[in-house]
C-alpha cells in the first residue's frame, strides 16, 4: 500500500510513535512538501511538541538507493556544523523497519531527520518580503559561515538554491537547540571525499546555476560557489525596495540572464556597492564573470568581507532613499501650494509678502522619531572617527528639522564644522560671495532716498501718476485679452490631441483584448489535452506499478530465503573472526597494561630520587645559611663592618632562592629578619642565634 497519510495518523519508527502533522494553510491535509527527489512529511511526537518535530522524506522510486544508509552514516558527523542539522539522519531499512516497509513499500530507504521550522528563501523572494539592513546582513553572514565551514571539510551541497535554504530566523517556534539563522536541506546530493557519487546528478536550479556548467551535473568541492554568491547577493540586496520590485519571480534573476550583461545585474551590482561597499560588490562581480566554478570567490572570502562591512552604510542608503521619496512628495505639495497662492494673490503678494506666508511646519510623531534616530546615528559616527559619514547623515537630518529650532542651529553648526574639517578652504574660497544688486547696501540707500523725495513732492506729480496708471491699465487689459485668446486656441488644440489619443488607446485596447481572448482559448485547449494525456498516463503508470509490485513480492520471497541461508554462514564466520580478534585484543591489552605499570614505576622512582636530592640540597643550604649568619655576627663583633655586610648579603641571596621552605626551618626566619635590620642599619647589633 502506498504511503498517503492523513493528519493525525500514527507512524511507529524505531519503537517511537509519531503522528502526521496537519498543514497550517490547508486544514484536513497532511503537512507535506514536495521536492525534486521526494516528498517530506512532518511527524509530531505524542506530546504534540512542535519543537520536537521530525521530517520524514519519502523518495520517488528513482532515488531509493541502498547506499543512502552508508552515506547517512558519514553525514551524521557533519550535523554539528552550523546550518547542517538535517545531516543527523536515520534511514529506514528492511532489517530494522521491515514491518512498516511491508505495509508501506514507498518507505523503503526513507529518511527521518529533524524538522526545520521557518520560511525558505524561496518564500521570501516569492512573497516580496523586504528585509531590514540588519536582517539582510545576519542572513548573508550565516550562509557564508555555513558555506565556509563546509568548504574547510571538503563538502559541497551541490544543489544550492532558494527552496533548499531554510530561514529559521523568521520562525515563530521557540527552538531550544539554538539552530543557525540559515539551515540547508535536501542534502542527498552532498559532495564529500567519503561520499559515493550519485547515479543521477542535478544540474543546478534555475536562477542559481551558472550557464557555463548548467548542462553538466554538479558534484565537486566547488559546486556551491556560484549559487552561493547569487543567494548571498540576493540576501544583502533584499533590504533594497528597488531590487525586490525588480525580481524576476521565484528568483531575482531569470535563468536566461545568468552571467550575461543585463539590467538586473547592473541594478544589483550598484545596490551592493552603495549599501555594503566595494569589497562585497567586487566578490559578486568575480562570481558573475567567472569562467568556471573554481574561480568563483570562496565562502571564506565572503565571510571575511561581510564581517568587515559597516551596517551604518546600508542604513544611510536606506535613509537617503526614504529622503528622496519624502523630498519628491514634499516638492510636489509645495509646488501645488505655490501655484495656488500665486493665482490667488497676484505678483505683488509674491514680492512683498513672501516672508509673511512662510511658516514652520510642526513635525509629525513619525518625523520626530526619524529626526532623533538620525541625530543619534550622526553623533555615533562622529565618535567612531567617521566624519564623512557623519556629515552625510547630518545633511540628511537637516531636511526634517523645523526652522529656527534649537536642533537646527546645532545641526548647522555641526555641518559647518565637519565640512571645514573635511574640505579646508583656500585663499580664493575665503572671499565673500557676491551680494545680489537688489540686496546691496547702495541699492537700499538709493531706494530710501527716492522714497523720501517722492513723498515730499506728491502734490506735484499726482496728476502724472494718475495718467500713467490709466495708460498702464489699458495696456494690461490688451495684453490679457491677447493671452486669453492664445490660451483658448491652445486649449482647443490640446482637446483635439487628447481626443485623438483616446481613440487610438481604445483601438489598441480592443486589439489587445481580441488577442488575449484568442490566446486564452488556445491555452484552455492545450490545458484540456494535457489533462487528458496525464489521466491516460496515470492509468498506465498505476497498472505498471501494480505488476511491478507483484513481481517484487515474488522476488522478495526468493531473496528472503537466500538471505536467511547467507546470514547463517555470515554469523558463523563473524563468530570465528571475533574469537581471533578477542585473543589478539586481550594480548594487546595485557601488553599495554604491563608497559603502563613499568612506566609508572619508573616515574615513581624518578620522583623519589628528585625529592631526596631536593631534601639533601635544602639541608646543605640551611647549614650554609647558619654559617653565613655566624660569619656576619663575628665580623660585626670584630668591627669589620664591610665583611659583615658581604656575609649578610650572601645570607640574604641564598635565603631568597627558597624562602618558602627556609621560613619554616628552625630559627632561619629569625636570622633573616635580623640580617634585614642589619643591612638597613649597620649599627644594629645582631643577636647571637
Amino acid at each position: 500500500m502506498s504511503f498517503q497519510p492523513n493528519p493525525g495518523d500514527e507512524v511507529v519508527i524505531n519503537d517511537i510513535a509519531y503522528t502526521i502533522g496537519q498543514h497550517p494553510a490547508a486544514p484536513g491535509l497532511a503537512y507535506a512538501q514536495a521536492g525534486r527527489q521526494g516528498i517530506v512529511y512532518q511527524l509530531l511526537p505524542r506530546d504534540g511538541s512542535i519543537s520536537g518535530a521530525k521530517a520524514l522524506k519519502v523518495f520517488f522510486p528513482k532515488f531509493r538507493i541502498p547506499a543512502m544508509v552508508y552515506q547517512s552514516e558519514h553525514m551524521e558527523s557533519y550535523s554539528e556544523l552550523p546550518g547542517l542539522q538535517v545531516c543527523k539522519r536515520d534511514v529506514l531499512t528492511p532489517e530494522r523497519n521491515g514491518a512498516l516497509i511491508g505495509e508501506h513499500p514507498d518507505l523503503l530507504y526513507a529518511v527521518l531527520m529533524p524538522w526545520v521550522h521557518g520560511l525558505t528563501w524561496f518564500d521570501v523572494i516569492s512573497d516580496q518580503k523586504q528585509l531590514t539592513a540588519e536582517e539582510s546582513l545576519k542572513l548573508a553572514r550565516a550562509l557564508a559561515g555555513t558555506g565556509s565551514a563546509m568548504e574547510q571539510r571538503g563538502l559541497a551541497h551541490c544543489d544550492l538554491s532558494a527552496p533548499n535554504v531554510m530561514i529559521p530566523f523568521f520562525s515563530e517556534v521557540e527552538n531550544l537547540r539554538g539552530v543557525s539563522a540559515v539551515e540547508l536541506v535536501d542534502v542527498e546530493q552532498m559532495y564529500g571525499s567519503r561520499m559515493d557519487r550519485p547515479d543521477a546528478l542535478l544540474a543546478g536550479s534555475p536562477g542559481y546555476a551558472a550557464h557555463r556548467t548548467v548542462h553538466s551535473g554538479l558534484w565537486s568541492a566547488y559546486a556551491d560557489r556560484f549559487a552561493g554568491a547569487v543567494i548571498i547577493a540576493e540576501m544583502l540586496s533584499w533590504s533594497d525596495a528597488a531590487i525586490v520590485e525588480k525580481a524576476w519571480g521565484e528568483s531575482y534573476f531569470d535563468q536566461h540572464e545568468m552571467q550575461t550583461v543585463n539590467e538586473r545585474y547592473y541594478t544589483m551590482r550598484d545596490s551592493l556597492q552603495k549599501r555594503w561597499g566595494s569589497k562585497v560588490s567586487d566578490l559578486f562581480i568575480r562570481a558573475w564573470e567567472s569562467h568556471d566554478l573554481s574561480s568563483c570567490p570562496t565562502f571564506g572570502e565572503w565571510f571575511v568581507a561581510l564581517a568587515a562591512v559597516d551596517i551604518h552604510l546600508a542604513s544611510a542608503a536606506l535613509v537617503e532613499e526614504s529622503e528622496v521619496k519624502t523630498s519628491d512628495q514634499t516638492n510636489a505639495v509645495e509646488t501645488n501650494q505655490i501655484i495656488g497662492t500665486g493665482a490667488a494673490s497676484g505678483i505683488s503678494d509674491k514680492l512683498g509678502n513672501t516672508d509673511q506666508n512662510v511658516s514652520a511646519v510642526e513635525p509629525s510623531p513619525g518625523q520626530e522619531a526619524v529626526v532623533n534616530r538620525l541625530f543619534l546615528q550622526a553623533r555615533a559616527l562622529e565618535d567612531e572617527g567617521k566624519p564623512a559619514a557623519a556629515l552625510e547623515v547630518y545633511r540628511s537630518l537637516h531636511h526634517f528639522i523645523p526652522d529656527n529650532s534649537a536642533m537646527q542651529m546645532e545641526v548647522e553648526a555641526a555641518i559647518q564644522e565637519l565640512d571645514a574639517k573635511l574640505n579646508p578652504k583656500h585663499d580664493d574660497a575665503a572671499q565673500p560671495a557676491k551680494i545680489p544688486f537688489y540686496r546691496s547696501k547702495k541699492f537700499m540707500i538709493s531706494s530710501a532716498v527716492l522714497i523720501v523725495l517722492l513723498a515730499g513732492s506728491v502734490p506735484t506729480v499726482k496728476i502724472l501718476a494718475e495718467q500713467a496708471e490709466v495708460k498702464q491699465k489699458e495696456q494690461e487689459a490688451a495684453a490679457k485679452q491677447a493671452e486669453l485668446k492664445a490660451a483658448e486656441e491652445a486649449e482647443a488644440e490640446r482637446v483635439a490631441a487628447l481626443k485623438q489619443q483616446e481613440e487610438e488607446k481604445k483601438q489598441k485596447a480592443a486589439d489587445a483584448a481580441k488577442l488575449d481572448a484568442e490566446e486564452k482559448k488556445k491555452q484552455a485547449e492545450a490545458k484540456k489535452k494535457e489533462e487528458e494525456r496525464k489521466a491516460l498516463q496515470a492509468k498506465y503508470d498505476k497498472q505498471a506499478k501494480y505488476e511491478a509490485y507483484l513481481a517484487k513480492q515474488k522476488q522478495q520471497k526468493l531473496d528472503a530465503a537466500k538471505k536467511a541461508e547467507q546470514e547463517k554462514y555470515d554469523k558463523q564466520a563473524k563468530y570465528e573472526a571475533y574469537l581471533v580478534w578477542k585473543k589478539e585484543n586481550d594480548a594487546k591489552i595485557a601488553k599495554q597494561e604491563a608497559e603502563r605499570k613499568a612506566a609508572a614505576e619508573a616515574q615513581r622512582k624518578q620522583e623519589a630520587a628528585q625529592k631526596a636530592a631536593l631534601k639533601k640540597k635544602r639541608a646543605q643550604n640551611v647549614v650554609t645559611l647558619i654559617a653565613h649568619y655566624n660569619k656576619t655576627y663575628n665580623a660585626q663583633k670584630g668591627r669589620k663592618i664591610e665583611n659583615a655586610e658581604s656575609y649578610a648579603r650572601d645570607f640574604k641571596n641564598l635565603y631568597n632562592t627558597d624562602a618558602t621552605y627556609f621560613k619554616g626551618v628552625g630559627k632561619v626566619a629569625a636570622r633573616m629578619n635580623a640580617i634585614n635590620k642589619f643591612l638597613s642599619n649597620t649599627d644594629y647589633a645582631l643577636p647571637n642565634l
